[in-house]
């Protein structure tokens, strides 16, 4: 019940902060936007899954904010380099492609992370996250298989990405 609390508290001032139903010039108040949001947060914290006190402190910490930026830097320069290598096959008069479906295994264990990690292998071209088992495979459809090895295909499909969505959402 804390929990729902805490997440109602936190809901609630996300959304005054957001619509910032104050005037402090005229000293009129929003009463509509403040009935709305205290109604929405009330939702949310109904309908939302329980969270723990130990997620919440981490949703704080601000070391995970860096390394979610330094991830944006790092997700936006292979997605530049997979567009450029996925138009260069489609271009090229041989289209160089070699597609097949390969088994990877992570290391991450919580379902954000995973959803996150599954994201950007199918946000990136040339890449896409088929399935996933709850043994932690991902079956990735590649659009050049240049491995069938597991390590190395994790290593150039995952490898990248992995280390960042585990210090953001497990670290």
């Amino acid at each position: 019940m804390a929990n729902k609390i805490i997440l109602f508290l936190l809901s609630y001032l996300i959304w005054l902060l957001l619509t910032w139903p104050f005037d402090f010039s005229t000293g009129q108040i929003n009463v509509q936007a403040i009935v709305a949001g205290f109604i929405a947060s009330i939702l949310v914290a109904m309908i939302m899954r329980e969270i723990s006190y130990h997620r919440l402190a981490r949703l704080f910490n601000p070391l995970r904010y860096f390394w979610f930026c330094v991830y944006i830097l790092v997700f936006s320069y292979y997605l530049v380099k997979s567009n450029l290598d996925v138009a260069f096959r489609v271009l090229h008069p041989d289209l160089p492609i070699k597609p097949g479906i390969v088994k990877i295994k992570t290391r991450l264990q919580t379902d954000t992370a995973i959803t996150a990690l599954a994201n950007s292998i199918t946000l990136t071209p040339g890449t896409l996250t088929v399935d996933y088992r709850n043994d932690g495979y991902f079956y990735v459809h590649w659009i050049y298989v240049t491995t069938f090895s597991q390590e190395e295909a994790a290593a150039r499909i995952i490898g990248r990405f992995e280390w960042f969505i585990h210090k953001i959402f497990e670290g």
